[in-house]
């Protein structure tokens, strides 16, 4: 007679992972134990290699020749001045205005031609948003508009290229320079980002019915240029984190002496008066920390300082009060022997 067979045993599913020195963290492991001699000698070693780093840092931002020439309320007459919005918007009116500006140190070129706003926020949200990468770089995207109402489409329906708030308020003002009569050309080749060029702006794709929405915003574009090659549009489309930022506008590369009275014809066209901002004109050499920025070198210094700091007073403490090292006396309830009781 066949016995009847069994059920088989249902399989056990386990969560326990699989062994191994990692998962049960078993590794090798190098644990320093910081002894006086080991933090006094990092401490020290900071201070040594930052505040040299700092120094240097801070004498090369102070070798910086920089000038700052606000000029939207001199572009603006007595008459002008009571109703700047108004000027600014009108296209009838003549908005160039002249400056001068007396070099006070010499200036090596290249000097970097920056324009500076103020109070101008680039990094609200739907205005970072208001643009569309897929068009700027792919002539067979020009269509997609995504993101870019209301600088989307004309009234016409048609496609702008590029489309968005950004590309629509490019900064229009211009600026001329003339030193003892003679022009100085201001060169505007290699002002953006090589990768930018290369990557998020295509060769194949050129402005189509720019600024020709119901509402004209700032600068217009060449349409016989394609986009990779508008260095103005380049530099502007990348937004700045701060209310108050500066923006690459050209280059002179020949060098301004002392005393040099520089004239400066500037078109004011861009509208700031509107929401309250301001603009200046910054002319700047360069080192090779970049422009005049004191912050980084103090930022050495302080930290160097406070670190040589900690140093001496480690030095002071290990040799006014000593202590071996690993003394189980020191533990708390070796101090207090009742608490365990």
């Amino acid at each position: 007679m066949m016995e009847p067979h069994s059920a088989p045993t249902p399989k056990k599913y386990s969560k326990k992972p699989k062994y191994s020195k990692f998962s049960q963290q078993e590794l090798p492991a190098w644990k320093p134990i910081l002894t006086p001699g080991w933090v006094i000698s990092t401490f020290t070693v900071v201070g040594i290699v930052f505040i040299p780093v700092g120094l240097a840092s801070l004498f090369s931002s102070e070798s910086v020749e920089e000038a700052a020439i606000r000029y939207d309320d001199k572009c603006l007459n007595e008459i002008h001045a009571q109703n700047a919005v108004a000027f600014i918007k009108n296209d009838m009116t003549n908005k160039t205005c002249t400056t001068s500006w007396t070099v006070e140190r010499k200036m090596q070129g290249p000097i970097f031609i920056y324009y500076q706003l103020d109070n101008y926020y680039q990094n609200h949200r739907r205005y970072v948003k208001s643009r569309n990468d897929k068009q700027l770089v792919n002539p067979a995207s020009e269509g997609d508009t995504t993101n870019c109402y209301p600088q989307d489409k004309t009234n016409g329906s048609m496609p702008i290229v590029p489309c968005g708030l950004i590309a629509w308020s490019l900064f229009n003002d211009t600026y001329k320079f003339w030193v003892n009569t003679k022009s100085l050309t201001v060169n505007k080749k290699d002002i953006s980002w090589g990768s930018d060029r290369s990557h998020k702006f295509g060769s194949k794709v050129y402005p189509k019915n720019f600024q020709l929405g119901g509402l004209v915003g700032g600068a217009k574009l060449d349409e016989n240029i394609p986009l990779n090659q508008q260095e103005d549009l380049i530099v502007w489309m990348r937004t700045a984190a701060l209310p108050s930022f500066r923006k690459l506008y050209g280059k002179i590369e020949t060098n301004l002496e002392v005393n040099d009275l520089v004239e400066i014809v500037i078109e004011n066209n861009y509208n700031t008066y509107e929401f309250g901002g301001n603009k200046r004109l910054i002319l700047s050499t360069a080192t090779w920390i970049g422009g005049k920025n004191p912050f980084l070198g103090m930022a050495y210094l302080f930290v160097g300082g406070v670190s040589l700091l900690c140093a001496i007073v480690f030095i002071l403490l290990y040799v006014i009060k000593p202590r071996p090292l690993g003394d189980p006396s020191y533990l708390s309830w070796n101090k207090n022997p009742g608490i365990l009781k």
